[in-house]
């Protein structure tokens, strides 16, 4: 895409998005010219809606990753090349109800966790757990994020460009300090090769699948489960629903009640309607 893909990235910062939504955006619509051979300029609506039915009916994408190539592709022609009238009449997929997340148990986390055995790797996955991050916030954190006084992490860029604080737990400050007396990082927490100085989240996602088949994992269990099982877990510790909203940073608490219908701990112990009948009062008189 050459200049084009330039001027977008651009696009994609001004409009304060992600980096790694930037990316996929950029990814997905190098994969539409791709697929035509052509340059995004010289394809219209019509390319548009017939490579979009390739992704449904032939590749049969996931409805997610289905709705963000939707998203790219309007950006392109709304923003970056000026033709909304290229996508304004493409219908966006009405929204699912997405699945009930799934969770890790105590003694799959622990399985999960003695499989990583360099100590970045398992300090930064302890993190997102112990702090419900995401796996690129948890990438990003900087050394002086960590507020040892106040007992709290802070996340600078968390989705949506937002800023937070969440919980660092005792025993996780003592886990970064013994990493941090090993490794000495500077600047960025989890330090890595690339240009952005961090650690990339591909290659944490990479030492994490080798990790979950160790420890006997599907293939369900990702990096985000981790951030699913805090929240999942702080429920059924009895944690107030609109605490854990914030330390998600979730902007809807409708996001985080998903979690009530997640903790089978919280359900088991509700009792039933029925249990307050008195039914004894059917048995047969004697």
């Amino acid at each position: 895409m050459g200049q084009l893909r330039d001027r977008m990235e651009q696009d994609l910062i001004l409009k304060g998005l992600a980096p790694t939504t930037r990316r996929n955006y950029l990814l997905y619509c190098r994969k539409f010219a791709a697929h035509y051979g052509r340059r995004p300029e010289q394809l219209g609506e019509a390319e548009i809606r017939a490579y979009l039915l390739h992704l449904i009916q032939v590749e049969q994408v996931s409805y997610p990753t289905y709705r963000q190539i939707l998203a790219a592709l309007k950006f392109l022609y709304t923003t970056t090349l000026s033709r909304e009238w290229e996508v304004n009449r493409i219908p966006f997929p009405k929204h699912r109800r997405p699945a009930l997340p799934r969770v890790l148990s105590n003694d799959q986390l622990l399985a999960l966790f003695a499989a990583l055995k360099r100590p970045k790797y398992r300090a930064l996955l302890m993190t997102c757990y112990a702090a419900g991050l995401r796996i690129g916030e948890a990438c990003r954190l900087r050394v002086e994020d960590i507020d040892s006084r106040r007992m709290v992490l802070r996340v600078v860029q968390g989705k949506g460009a937002k800023e937070r604080y969440t919980i660092l737990s005792p025993r996780l400050l003592t886990l970064l300090r013994i990493y941090w007396k090993v490794t000495r990082p500077v600047e960025w927490l989890f330090p890595g090769q690339g240009a952005a100085g961090h650690i990339s989240p591909d290659s944490v996602r990479e030492v994490f699948r080798r990790a979950r088949e160790q420890a006997g994992l599907g293939s369900w269990c990702t990096p985000h489960v981790l951030r699913h099982s805090f929240a999942t877990h702080l429920l059924e510790a009895g944690t107030d629903l609109v605490i854990i909203k914030a330390l998600l940073g979730h902007n809807s608490i409708n996001t985080t009640c998903i979690y009530t219908h997640v903790s089978t701990e919280r359900i088991g112990k509700v009792a039933s309607p029925l249990d307050e009948l008195p039914l004894e009062a059917l048995q047969p008189k004697r």
